[in-house]
């Protein structure tokens, strides 16, 4: 049974086209909590997804000012990792958990 924390940790994959792209070099891209670290990211891949992870890179998108409805408003800081996986293995995000 895997540890409820890293359930914390994931908190969505980051489909994207950038992404879609990556996942042709085993890579698979997670939006991740802003506290999680890269040993906390790979323990939870390894364990929710049951495969071997080889690097962890993460990034932190600051938020962007947009506009909507004339009212201007601000997203939120959002951290990704990017996740490399083991050759031949592969993780299918569309599934879900």
């Amino acid at each position: 049974m895997t540890d409820l924390r890293h359930y914390d940790v994931i908190v969505s994959p980051a489909i994207t086209e950038k992404s879609t792209m990556a996942s042709e070099q085993n890579q698979v891209v997670f939006n991740v909590a802003k506290t999680a670290t890269k040993p906390e990211i790979k323990a939870a891949v390894e364990a929710l997804f049951s495969v071997k992870v080889t690097a962890v890179n993460t990034l932190v998108r600051k938020g962007k000012v947009k506009r909507f409805r004339g009212t201007i408003g601000r997203q939120g800081n959002v951290k990704k990792a990017i996740v490399t996986l083991v050759d031949g293995q592969s993780i299918d995000v569309a599934t879900g958990l």
